[in-house]
């Protein structure tokens, strides 16, 4: 079940257990959103990403997972870059994920990988109890 946090005009968060539907329930809140919002253009790599990132925060913590939405008129440190969106998963473990080269063998190990590569900037924080992967996209058109 999904737990709306907060929403405030351009920004939404929610909190999913960490049960095994809560990749496919992140991906239908997130993509309904960008839909409400008019932002279909990054519709399909935001809920790649947050898949990926869901589902490493699902494979290791066993609290809650939560996912924020904030839809910024000019990304942040970086002005000239223009509108963005920005995606935070955030769960209680407060190890932070390491990137890794997986080999073509390998069934895991490319989620962060494909942020690095789709985000414009992304990085992690600590929190009061755990932390945060976050990522920002380029709002094209805006």
């Amino acid at each position: 079940m999904i737990g709306v946090i907060d929403t405030d005009g351009e920004c939404v968060e929610w909190a999913f257990p960490a049960e095994p539907g809560a990749v496919r329930t992140a991906r239908h809140a997130v993509r309904g959103t960008l839909h409400d919002w008019g932002l279909e253009a990054v519709g399909d790599v935001t809920v790649l990403l947050v898949s990926e990132l869901v589902t490493n925060s699902l494979r290791y913590a066993s609290g809650p997972i939560g996912v924020r939405l904030v839809r910024r008129h000019q990304a942040t440190e970086t002005p000239a870059t223009g509108p963005a969106l920005l995606v935070e998963v955030s769960d209680p473990l407060p190890d932070p994920p390491r990137e890794r080269v997986a080999t073509a063998d390998d069934e895991g190990g490319r989620g962060l990988h494909l942020v690095a590569v789709s985000a414009q900037r992304w990085g992690t924080r600590h929190g009061k109890t755990g932390k945060t992967v976050w990522f920002e996209l380029a709002l094209p058109g805006e």
